[in-house]
């Protein structure tokens, strides 16, 4: 295009086609996002998880927080492992709760397990509370785990669409936190209509609160 040119209009993609876009550069993230994370050693991704962690508690408002949700890692996906944040928050009195998935509907509940010991897999390769365990109907944190996020909040997941649609229903008075390994922090990652953005960010190098986007 030269100069005093107008700009083509058949040479901007219609919503369709950018959707489609985002979804394949999700995509290939996620698939980028498993290799990196599964190259982490176990032995590092522990040491990684404790400083988490020690970041996580030292925040204060968990270290406020009457009501919880954490998630339980799956570890052959090299998670960051955030259970330390169970007994410590239980041993101050609080209630810890977890994801409980209903695939029926797609929606997913935060239900309090009273023990680690209670949590089963349920057919999602994830160990949940029961459907029938104490439902939290109000949290103050949500620790929310990804395959990458960036500095403005946005989040790319397993790709479920679980914590998208619980998330704003949780918030407020719930703050949401991206509980990731430092080098899972990307850069202007794609998003779609019905993404949610996190709160803050938590790596086992910093942290980070995410500006209010405009």
């Amino acid at each position: 295009m030269t100069r005093g040119e107008e700009p083509d209009a058949s040479l901007e993609l219609d919503p369709d086609a950018f959707r489609e876009l985002s979804r394949r550069a999700k995509d290939m993230l996620r698939k980028r996002g498993r290799s990196v994370r599964k190259s982490l050693s176990v032995t590092a991704a522990a040491e990684r998880s404790r400083k988490i962690c020690e970041r996580l508690l030292a925040l204060p408002f968990i270290a406020s927080a009457k009501t919880v949700g954490l998630y339980h890692p799956i570890s052959a996906r090299n998670e960051v492992d955030v259970l330390a944040l169970d007994a410590a928050i239980r041993g101050r009195g609080g209630i810890v709760a977890y994801p409980c998935t209903h695939p029926e509907s797609g929606t997913m509940t935060f239900r309090d397990p009273e023990s680690l010991a209670n949590m089963t897999d349920r057919g999602l390769k994830i160990l949940e509370p029961a459907p029938t365990a104490p439902l939290a109907t109000s949290l103050d944190v949500v620790v929310v785990p990804a395959l990458w996020v960036d500095l403005q909040g946005r989040r790319i997941g397993y790709g479920g669409g679980y914590y998208d649609r619980a998330l704003p229903g949780l918030r407020p008075p719930a703050i949401a936190v991206a509980a990731v390994f430092h080098f899972q922090l990307g850069a202007d990652l794609p998003e779609m209509p019905g993404d949610e953005r996190v709160d803050w960010i938590v790596t086992d190098e910093k942290v980070y609160e995410v500006a209010a986007s405009d």
